[in-house]
């Protein structure tokens, strides 16, 4: 069932693409030349000489911006710098104590890892070195990526774009079964997927640098349900919410799958008859959908299984809303505003938990809002995590990233749905990510 990645698969890097973005500069600050003058001549340039004053028309114009704030475009570019190459003392880095080598590979990006494995024997074996996963899950985790899984000629295909490092990388997904199953959500390195194993609705977990996948045991009611998935670093656990629902003329209660003692537990069924999205969120320890009857949010305690109304009214003319999970006990709300295709705007509301009441915090641009949705009744998905919000359009060849705290948006290019059933999710990658727990004895 567990399978090693091919050691080569962290090669693959999508060819990068680079987009222009504006320059800012300041009216009193001299422009830096740089390249120097060839062949030994004079600078006779005025910029040259101290004191003096460039009256030439042809003299460069100052480029003028807007100031940094709500309104400024970052582009992700997707060009590696040039660093030049280090000479290394082979006889050095061959003295080196394991404890120290194991320590300096614990903090090489997770992706780079899969290019090492072919060095030598030993760090091909790396993955299963138990020293060197106890210092990688004390280092400070990699930091947020894009996940996309779809199918190509029922072949599972998956690729990750690294935020921190701007670059895509492919990772394969030939280690699941043929199930047709599809993309549920990620935490703490773990991947989870839901789908149909012929007439059998089935529910796994993965580790995609791993290549470790478990399926979990049947549910009580194994209907198709929406899940969520919930890792616990602190415990080395991970649980999977099934929301309540409808099936037939029947309520399913809400089912919580706790990999410590590797078996579904029933709670209570959700008292709301009618859900209006079909998106959730959790943070602090919720779970959080959107209802409309009883109007407002559906709040799930995890720690003692019950659900909870708040009565949270949702802004006018709301036309699709996205319940988006922040830092801390930070929830957004992010959707379309405007019954009209030219009044439409995109904005995005944070839930103040005091007044009960949805407040908002940005509104995205114009000049954004007309690239991503061309048409008033396009399809478009967002998620979020840690304060980044991204959307993507069905239509489009590249996703918006929002940055709550920065009040930053940003182009990424060519992380567009690579088909019409493409899904994609935040992922933080890990290698002590375990899909194996040691079960509790009760």
């Amino acid at each position: 069932m567990d399978g090693l990645g091919d050691s080569q698969s962290g090669r693959g890097v999508v060819n990068s693409q680079s987009m222009e973005s504006e320059v800012v500069r300041d009216d009193n600050r001299v422009a830096d030349q740089g390249s120097p003058l060839r062949g030994g001549g004079r600078n006779t340039s005025p910029l040259g000489r101290a004191g003096s004053r460039n009256t030439s028309p042809s003299r460069p114009k100052v480029i003028k911006t807007k100031p940094r704030g709500l309104d400024e475009e970052t582009v992700t570019t997707f060009g590696k710098a040039a660093h030049p190459d280090v000479q290394m003392e082979d006889s050095i880095w061959a003295m080196l104590p394991e404890d120290l080598l194991n320590e300096i590979l614990a903090r090489v990006p997770p992706f780079l890892i899969f290019r090492f494995r072919s060095v030598c024997k030993r760090w091909n074996s790396i993955l299963q070195d138990s020293s060197f996963l106890k210092f990688h899950a004390q280092v400070s985790s990699h930091g947020p990526c894009l996940l996309t899984f779809w199918k190509n000629s029922q072949t599972p295909q998956c690729s990750v774009f690294s935020l921190p490092l701007k670059t895509w990388y492919k990772i394969p997904f030939t280690f699941l079964p043929p199930w047709a199953f599809w993309l549920v959500g990620s935490s703490g390195g773990l991947v989870c997927f839901s789908g149909l194993d012929g007439l059998t609705f089935k529910t796994l977990v993965c580790n995609p640098l791993t290549q470790k996948w478990r399926a979990l045991p049947n549910m009580h009611h194994n209907q198709q349900r929406q899940l969520i998935l919930v890792v616990d670093r602190t415990h080395r656990s991970f649980k999977v919410v099934a929301t309540s629902d409808i099936y037939g003329d029947k309520s399913l209660p809400t089912e919580v799958y706790d990999s410590r003692l590797n078996r579904w537990l029933l709670h209570q069924t959700m008292p709301a008859v009618n859900l209006c999205s079909s998106k959730m969120a959790y943070c602090d320890s919720k779970l959080y959908l959107e209802a409309l009857s009883p109007l407002g949010l559906m709040m799930y305690r995890l720690d003692t299984g019950y659900w909870e109304h708040i009565p949270a009214r949702f802004p006018r003319s709301l036309l699709d809303g996205y319940l988006v999970a922040g830092t801390q006990k930070r929830l957004f709300l992010v959707g379309r505003i405007g019954l009209y295709s030219t009044l439409q705007s995109m904005r995005i509301w944070e839930l103040d938990h005091a007044k009960v009441m949805w407040v908002e915090i940005s509104r995205m641009p114009p000049k954004y809002f007309r690239v991503l949705l061309r048409l008033s009744a396009e399809r478009f998905e967002c998620f979020g995590q840690d304060n980044l919000i991204c959307f993507t359009s069905w239509n489009q060849g590249k996703s918006l990233l929002y940055d709550v705290d920065k009040k930053v948006w940003s182009w990424i290019a060519g992380c567009a749905l690579q088909s019409c059933n493409s899904q994609v999710c935040f992922y933080k990658p890990r290698f002590d990510a375990c899909v194996f727990v040691t079960p509790i004895l009760i």
